[in-house]
């Protein structure tokens, strides 16, 4: 079992928020090589600022795309606070080099406890 820091620009501080309070309950990274060898039963420690939080993987997804991921997993576990896939897709999007990411990785999922 291995930690690995994940962190939360500040601009992004409603999603670190979201997991603190459970209302988030699956992190997503694009499936880049700094990510893949995350696996269920890890911890993932986030940190926005100063503050920190640890949560423990009870699993593990790895999608081709935001729609396989959807298709798992409702979008309101990934990013609470939007209405949409449509709506997630555009944030998704809005985060430097993610859609490039995404098309060549894939998406890493994390359920969180």
């Amino acid at each position: 079992m291995k930690n690995y820091t994940l962190r939360f620009r500040a601009v992004d501080k409603d999603n670190f928020d979201e997991v603190k309070i459970g209302a988030k309950s699956v992190e997503t990274r694009a499936a880049t090589v700094k990510y893949q060898p995350i696996e269920a039963g890890d911890t993932l420690t986030f940190v926005c600022g100063e503050e920190r939080l640890v949560k423990k993987i009870t699993k593990r997804f790895h999608w081709p795309s935001i729609d396989a991921m959807v298709k798992e997993v409702d979008h309101k576990k990934v990013m609470p606070s939007v209405e949409s896939v449509a709506e997630m897709k555009k944030i998704y999007a809005s985060y430097p080099g993610y859609e490039q990411k995404i098309k060549e990785h894939g998406l890493l999922g994390f359920v969180l406890k």
